[in-house]
């Protein structure tokens, strides 16, 4: 698999303003959108299992480990 198809995964720091959609501390897996992110925003799949933008500050990037990926994987 190559390198830009791979998953990002964000961990919540903040949900102010989005407390229905985004919980603090949980893993969000995102979404490749190139112009979201030269906006400050990320797209991750939130709460209601759709892919939606919100500030990057709401998040902090994190690299898993392989076998971390793989378990996240299997929960989806």
């Amino acid at each position: 698999m190559k390198t830009a198809l791979r998953a990002k995964y964000y961990v919540c720091v903040n949900n102010e303003g989005y407390a229905a959609s985004l919980e603090p501390r949980k893993i969000y897996r995102a979404l490749s959108d190139v112009i979201a992110e030269k906006h400050g925003m990320v797209r991750v799949i939130d709460e209601s299992g759709e892919g939606y933008l919100y500030p990057a500050a709401c998040f902090v990037a994190i690299t898993l480990s392989p076998v971390a990926r793989q378990a996240l994987k299997l929960a989806a």
